[in-house]
Order: structure tokens, then C-alpha cells, then sequence
């Protein structure tokens, strides 16, 4: 076994300062910020201009915003003005974002849900609740981007979950899409914002305070800025730490939505021997009623997802299942309620299981009904959907149905239960369900535990249909330590959930530290040593995976990373499996170090690129895992970016080389008008993917959508699509 010795020496230098040379970052105070809501009579106008609107300069702004980095627990650099007020329909937040240079502000897109990290942003989360543990996320950039997400369980998810794309998994849901607005000036101040969120698009309890924290990237400063006060590792989703917002006295807003569509395709299926072109029209579409300004419910009929951005490409380089995130909107709203287990590795319930087939193709659904959100302190989710029969896939007519309840406790902790079912319809003896209970502690504001345990019955019996995870964690004084046990029932199988592997137990643990530096001169921003481990083992005790990870992040002002590692692995095989085609991997042990470097520059600026390598032992043999990003922006409309994965491997049984090439375009009109383009290349299944989208925007992400797919193996076409698709909201109650 050979290795650089860079990464461990690197790791163990920094054991040395971390006593002694670490800022206390975590001095946070106790009494939480409280901010006053204002009722209006008169509605301001919504256009961006703060300074100049009658409405706002009568309410006393607030914002005493405090630096998360670079220089922790000092006053923001430049000044912020908050001001919060709503009616009987309405909520709204201006904003005036102070910057002595505004001619430097940096903005990277105009399109909606555009990743605002690396820009001049300010972002907002509503504990609409106030329980401390759900939110709704909004932001926006001098430009005006709309921004919103869903947050439960604190944003928090599975820390080994081994998830290679984005999507909706645990805590964060990005993908949801509310209907509301935000309008943007910049002027020699600096720049504003003016927010207006209808009640209708949001849920609450009456007679309650909301829970609130603001932050606001100042990125010419690398500056990140809280309002409630955040200890270093934290974010804005930590809602046990967001401030106070009183002065609510909101009334039930009605809410019905009707949000039908149209759709015309052309297809052509190149593989089917003699196939013609394919016209289909469709019409269908969604109903949304708000039973209480907590509860919602949704109907689907015919539900379509044809503007959805297609799966990225990925390769498979061991025996276990690729994860693909769920990315169509109707299965995207509180999404999280629905989640129990391990995101990305066991997941009880997994919504790709509706409407698409295990091969990938579409199955076409039905429709169906879904009741979520919140009871007093309870969060209810009942989900039942119907899809079709595929008669050249052998799949026949199913129905699917997910109930959950979830009761929430003072101090972070809660107890649940989920079901979820599948049955096959005019089938007997069709049928998959799991049944589950899982609950978390909260030990304060530094730790938690947390678990479920699940069972599964099919109309195939079998034995050890179990599975059941352990978990704690400690977040606080720059620490962050986990541990946890899972165990996975060999005869464990739930068909509407996700498993990577089956038949294992399991134990994790991670430990990390953030070190920053006294000196504020320094140009080092953090550093993050850090190890964790994870180890498989069947029921037999026999070791199949042990991953032990050494590394540090090493963290600059200027926007820079490096992060350098080492892996030390286990690999064992009681059966051969097909590695390549062609080239198996025989029975045994297999034991190897690898080294790992990652260095990314500057993401805010307008070239950027990230390398990723991992090198060292596998299965007797060696690999070789390098991936390379180039980020080209253009001022705040056209942005791409370049990624290509060179794997390769040299093993006793033979060679091969699996390569995967990524390239993602963007144009952006305005922030409502964009054209997206999407081109990919697998080396392993032989394939081009392109895949064009332009979306014209209205409301909560419904507008115009022209989407072309074009598919090649080998020169020779696969597939290729053409469709529109219109989709309107309308507001029948105000």
C-alpha cells in the first residue's frame, strides 16, 4: 500500500494549534432578538424603492447584523435597514442593504432559486410555526431573484448519506415554489428590496409570534452576516436560535388554487424496430385548498412533469444502488414531512418510486390527493396516488398511500409514525408495506438523538424484514461529533422507499472542528480537521465496507479551499460481481489507502474552477477518480459551467476507463425568462444527452415551457422529444 504522505502530515500539524490558537466562536448570547411586525392600512408600492415609499419610512427599521465570518461576532460592515409589516392578505418585509461600493456588487444569476451563497444576497426564514424546527426560506439579490425553499427538522439530514445530486433530501427543500413577489433598486446607497408574501402561500397558526433571523452576504468582504447570532458550523435553517417576531395578529386568508395545464409532444422511440413519431396532447392539472391556514389540500389529475430537468448522469464503480433525487414540484411540497430514515441510503419512503419504473421510464399517474401540514403541535401527511398499467413492462395499475404523523415537543424532540403502501390494483396478493415509529431527544441546544425503527410485509414472506437506526450528535464550541448504529434486515424491503444496500449492520461516527484564527489579519478564514468512519458487516460479522476518513479543509478569506485527505479501505466480497463489462471482481479481502485532494477557487467570481482526485488501492489494483469543474459567468445572464469525471482503473482482472462529461448552460433573460441547456456524454452506456429547457415564469413556477430531448448511443439516435406545456395558477378565493 503506498500513499502520498502529505495529507497525514498535513492533518497531524494541525493538531498543534488548535488549543491555544481558535477564536471561541460560539459566544452567542441567550436572549434571542425580537423584532415588531407593523400593521398597514395603506399598501406600499412594491417596486424596490424603500427610501422614497411613505408606507415604509413611518415604520423604524431594525438590523443590527452581526459577522458570522470572516471576523466572528463583529458588527457587519455595512449597515442594514429592516422593516416588517402585513394586512389582512399580505406579509411584507423592505429591506435596504447600505454598501459603499455598489458598483462592485456581485451577482451571478437572474434565475429563479439561483444559489445566492456566492453573491450579494439577503435571505430571510419564517418559523411560521414557532416551533422551532420548520420554516419558509426567502431571498434575493440585487437583480431580484426570487428565491424560497422549505425547511423542517432544522434543515438537518443523514451526515454519511451519500448523495451525488440535488434535489429535495431531509431537511431543505429548494425546490419548493411559493407565489409571491420581490422587486430590487440599486442606487448609490447601495441596494433595497421590497417583499410581498400572500398569507395564502404560506402556513401558520393564528395567535402565535413567528420566529425570524435575517442574513445578508456582503461579498466584496467574503462576509456573511447574521441578525440572531449564529455559532461558527451554524445556518440559517438553526430556527432554535432565530429571534422573535411580535406584533401578529393575522386572520385565516382564503386560499383555493386552481392550477391546470396544456401539453403538446412529438416523441420517437428509435430502439423499437419500424416505431413511428408519437403526437399526444394532454390536459390536467392541480387543486390546492387550505382546510385551515395549516392544513392544505392538494389534488392531481393526469400529473405531468415533462419540464423537469432530467436525471444528471452518473456511473456505478461498486455492487450498490445509484440514488437519484426526486425533482417534480407536486412531490416536492413538504416533502419533508414524508421523510423517515437515512436520506440517500435508507429512505422508508421514496416518491421516484411513483410514476417512474426501476428501468427509468415513466409511468403515467393517474392522480391522487395529498392532505399535509399541522395540527396545534402535530404535523400530518396523508398521500395517496393511482398510477396506470404498462402493459409492455409487465407493470400493472397500483395505488400508493403514505400516511405520517408527527407530534413535536418543547426542546427540539418529537415522536411519529409512518405507513407506507403499495397495492396493485385487480391484483391479488399485490401488495408492499412498511410500517414505521421514529422520534428524536433534544439534549438542549448542542445535542440530539434520534432513530426509527420499520418493518416491511409483502406477499412474499420473509424473515428479518427489520431495519433500524441509532443516531446522536453534539453541534456546539466549534465541535461537531456524531455516532450512530444502523441495521438493515436481510429480508428488509421496502419498494416504495430506497435502499443502497440491503442486509447490513452499520456503525458511523464523525468528529470535525472549526478552527479559526486569532489573528484577523490572517488569510486563513477556517480550518476543518476532521475523521469519520463507516464499517458494513452482514449478519455473519463478515466485514463487506470499512471507510476510514482523515482530512482538513483549509479555508481562505479570499474564497479559496483546499481540502486534503486520506481514506483508509476495506472492500469485502463473499460473491463476484461485474465491475465493467466484462471484468469481474473475484471473492476476498481487499484492503487499501487512497489519497484525496479537493481545491475550488472563488465561486463569486466570474471564472472559477474546482478539482477533485482520488488516488490509491482498489480491489487489488489501483484507481484513479479525478473530476474537473470550469465556471464561466458573463455579468448576471449567461452562466456554464464545464465538468468531466475521468475514472479509471487498473485491476488484476483487467482495465477500464468510465468517464462521464457534464455541460450546463444558461441564459437568463430577466429573472422570469431563461433558457437552460443540459449536454452530457456516459462513456460507460455509450451515450449522448442533450436536453434543452425554456421556461417562461408566472406564478410559484408554473408559465411556458419548451423542452427538447435529444438521445444518442453510438453515433445512432436512441429517443428524441419535443413538447410545450402551459400551466396558469388561478386564485379562486382572496
Amino acid at each position: 500500500m503506498q500513499l502520498s504522505k502529505l495529507p497525514l502530515v498535513s492533518y497531524l500539524l494541525l493538531l498543534f494549534p488548535i488549543i491555544g490558537n481558535s477564536q471561541n466562536t460560539n459566544e452567542v448570547g441567550t436572549e434571542r432578538p425580537t423584532a415588531q411586525a407593523v400593521i398597514i392600512s395603506t399598501v406600499p408600492e412594491i417596486d424596490g424603492n424603500v427610501l422614497n415609499d411613505a408606507v415604509w419610512q413611518q415604520i423604524e427599521p431594525f438590523g443590527d447584523l452581526s459577522q458570522l465570518q470572516p471576523n466572528f461576532g463583529q458588527t457587519a460592515s455595512e449597515k442594514t435597514e429592516i422593516r416588517i409589516a402585513y394586512n389582512d392578505e399580505t406579509f411584507y418585509v423592505a429591506v435596504v442593504c447600505y454598501d459603499s461600493k455598489p458598483n462592485d456588487l456581485v451577482v451571478s444569476s437572474a434565475r429563479r432559486d439561483a444559489n445566492l451563497d456566492n453573491t450579494d444576497a439577503f435571505i430571510f426564514i419564517l418559523d411560521t410555526y414557532k416551533d422551532n424546527q420548520n420554516g419558509f426560506v426567502f431571498g434575493t439579490n440585487s437583480l431580484g431573484v426570487e428565491y424560497d425553499a422549505q425547511v423542517d427538522n432544522e434543515g438537518q439530514f443523514n451526515f454519511n448519506a451519500n448523495l451525488q445530486q440535488g434535489g429535495a433530501v431531509g431537511g431543505f427543500n429548494l425546490n419548493w415554489d411559493g407565489s409571491w413577489e420581490v422587486k430590487t433598486e440599486v442606487g448609490p446607497y447601495g441596494w433595497s428590496a421590497e417583499f410581498a408574501i400572500p398569507l395564502r402561500t404560506i402556513r401558520f397558526q393564528g395567535g402565535k409570534d413567528w420566529g425570524v433571523n435575517f442574513r445578508r452576504n456582503i461579498r466584496k468582504t467574503n462576509e456573511v452576516a447574521y441578525w440572531a447570532s449564529l455559532p461558527v458550523g451554524f445556518n440559517l435553517n438553526r430556527l432554535s436560535l432565530a429571534g422573535n417576531l411580535t406584533g401578529l395578529d393575522l386572520k385565516s386568508p382564503g386560499n383555493l388554487k386552481m392550477i391546470p395545464y396544456v401539453l403538446s409532444q412529438v416523441s420517437k422511440n428509435f430502439e423499437q424496430a419500424g416505431s413511428k413519431a408519437k403526437y399526444a396532447a394532454e390536459v390536467g392539472g392541480d387543486i390546492k385548498y387550505s382546510i385551515t391556514p395549516s392544513l392544505t389540500l392538494d389534488l392531481t389529475y393526469n400529473t405531468d412533469f415533462a419540464q423537469v430537468e432530467v436525471d444528471q448522469q452518473q456511473v456505478n464503480l461498486d455492487r450498490f444502488n445509484l440514488f437519484f433525487p426526486e425533482k417534480r414540484s407536486f412531490f416536492l411540497e413538504n416533502a419533508g414531512l414524508f421523510s423517515v430514515g437515512s436520506p440517500g441510503e435508507v429512505d422508508l419512503f421514496f416518491s421516484r418510486r411513483i410514476g417512474i419504473g426501476d428501468d427509468g421510464n415513466l409511468v403515467p399517474i393517474l392522480g391522487g390527493a395529498r392532505l399535509s401540514g399541522k395540527l396545534n403541535q402535530t404535523n400530518v401527511g396523508l398521500l395517496t396516488m393511482f398510477t396506470d398499467d404498462v402493459q409492455e413492462a409487465g407493470i400493472e395499475k397500483n395505488n400508493f398511500t403514505v400516511a405520517r404523523v408527527n407530534h413535536e415537543f418543547k426542546g427540539r424532540s418529537a415522536i411519529g409514525a409512518i405507513l407506507v403502501n403499495r397495492e396493485g390494483i385487480g391484483a391479488e396478493d399485490n401488495f408492499n408495506r412498511t410500517l414505521a415509529i421514529d422520534g428524536k431527544l433534544g439534549l438542549g441546544k448542542k445535542a440530539r438523538m434520534f432513530g426509527f425503527y420499520a418493518k416491511t410485509k409483502s406477499e412474499n414472506e420473509a424473515e428479518d424484514e427489520h431495519a433500524f437506526k441509532f443516531q446522536t450528535d453534539y453541534k456546539w464550541n466549534n465541535w461537531l461529533i456524531n455516532g450512530g448504529y444502523t441495521e438493515v434486515g436481510e429480508g428488509f424491503n421496502p419498494e416504495v422507499g430506497f435502499l443502497r444496500r440491503s442486509g447490513f449492520r452499520k456503525a458511523e461516527g464523525l468528529v470535525l472542528y472549526h478552527l479559526r484564527p486569532k489573528n484577523e489579519n490572517s488569510k486563513f478564514l477556517e480550518l476543518r480537521p476532521h475523521v469519520s468512519y463507516r464499517g458494513f458487516w452482514d449478519f455473519n460479522g463478515f466485514l463487506e465496507t470499512s471507510f476510514l476518513h482523515i482530512d482538513n479543509h483549509w479555508e481562505f478569506k479570499n474564497g479559496m479551499e483546499f481540502h486534503t485527505g486520506m481514506n483508509v479501505t476495506t472492500e469485502g466480497l463473499l460473491e463476484e460481481f461485474e465491475i465493467s463489462d466484462g471484468i469481474w471482481v473475484q471473492p476476498g479481502v481487499y484492503n487499501h489507502i487512497e489519497s484525496q485532494q479537493i481545491f475550488f477557487t472563488n465561486r463569486s467570481k466570474p471564472i472559477s474552477f474546482s478539482l477533485r482526485s482520488v488516488m490509491g488501492g482498489s480491489f487489488g489494483g489501483s484507481r484513479s477518480l479525478n473530476s474537473g469543474t470550469l465556471r464561466l459567468r458573463s455579468g448576471d445572464k449567461f452562466n456554464t459551467s464545464f465538468t468531466y469525471m475521468y475514472n479509471k482503473f487498473n485491476l488484476p482482472m483487467g482495465k477500464f476507463s468510465a468517464n462521464v462529461f457534464i455541460s450546463q448552460l444558461s441564459y437568463s433573460f430577466k429573472p422570469n425568462l431563461y433558457i437552460q441547456g443540459l449536454i452530457q456524454n456516459n462513456s460507460v452506456e455509450k451515450v449522448w444527452a442533450y436536453n434543452f429547457r425554456l421556461g417562461w415564469l408566472q406564478q410559484a413556477n408554473t408559465g411556458l415551457f419548451v423542452v427538447y430531448n435529444h438521445n444518442l448511443r453510438d453515433g445512432n439516435p436512441l429517443n428524441n422529444s419535443f413538447l410545450i406545456k402551459y400551466t396558469r395558477m388561478f386564485d379562486l378565493l382572496r
